[in-house]
């Protein structure tokens, strides 16, 4: 499918930056709208409506994070981080924040390209419903019975494994932060949510992975949380 015509709004205050990411997707990728500060950005955002934003976080009026903010609170546009600052806890505020995505600088062109693309392609897929089945490397996960089977073999989840897995199936190629699911599974319960997660998901990995050592499906982000990948 041909995604040149792809709107890309690009928020940097650094115009090298703009310049290096504007020939990265211009022409094959798609089309770039530069905004130089967080404010004209977000009235970008809301104009424009790009298929996708590339965000700094150093902007010289507003944080990144807020920007993200603003934009994911009207909008599910996909949005992809660009930061020198690359702190676990950064990084997961942003994911909590809304960014799908997010790219230490330096960063590679061929990186950005293939992200960007693969954040094109995830947007372009119809939103995961109660009813919809995946496969992916052997696994069959059919939402509506709910079941699993692996190479033609059921298997058993509990109650609990099953509303994480939906969780990260219904956010599939995004990381989902530590807090986010256990805000999905566990409501506003207190607890430590990591090693929470951390049982549950080796749970989940044993029973649905192929390899649970080198999981496939269930990706960790270290510190951050973990990423459903459906893809190859």
């Amino acid at each position: 499918m041909d995604t040149a015509t792809d709107l890309i709004l690009v928020i940097d205050d650094e115009p090298q930056i703009r310049r290096v990411v504007r020939n990265a997707i211009v022409p094959d990728i798609g089309r770039v709208v530069e905004a130089s500060t967080g404010r004209s950005g977000t009235d970008a955002a809301a104009a424009q409506q790009p298929a996708l934003v590339i965000l700094d976080l150093g902007l010289p009026d507003m944080e990144g994070v807020e920007v993200c903010r603003t934009i994911r609170s009207w909008s599910t546009v996909p949005i992809i981080v660009l930061s020198a600052r690359g702190s676990v806890a950064e990084k997961a505020a942003l994911l909590d924040a809304g960014a799908d995505d997010y790219i230490p600088k330096p960063f590679s062109t061929v990186e950005l390209q293939a992200r960007v693309r693969a954040q094109l392609r995830r947007a372009r897929l119809a939103p995961v419903g109660s009813n919809h089945v995946l496969e992916a490397d052997g696994a069959v996960i059919d939402l509506a019975k709910p079941s699993v089977k692996r190479d033609g073999v059921a298997i058993h989840l509990t109650k609990t494994e099953w509303q994480l897995l939906r969780t990260l199936i219904q956010h599939a190629g995004r990381t989902v932060t530590h807090r986010q699911l256990f805000a999905a599974v566990w409501g506003n319960s207190y607890g430590d949510a990591q090693q929470y997660l951390r049982v549950h998901i080796r749970g989940i990995r044993r029973r649905i992975e192929r390899d649970p050592v080198r999981p496939r499906l269930i990706v960790t982000e270290p510190g951050v949380g973990y990423r459903f990948e459906s893809e190859p």
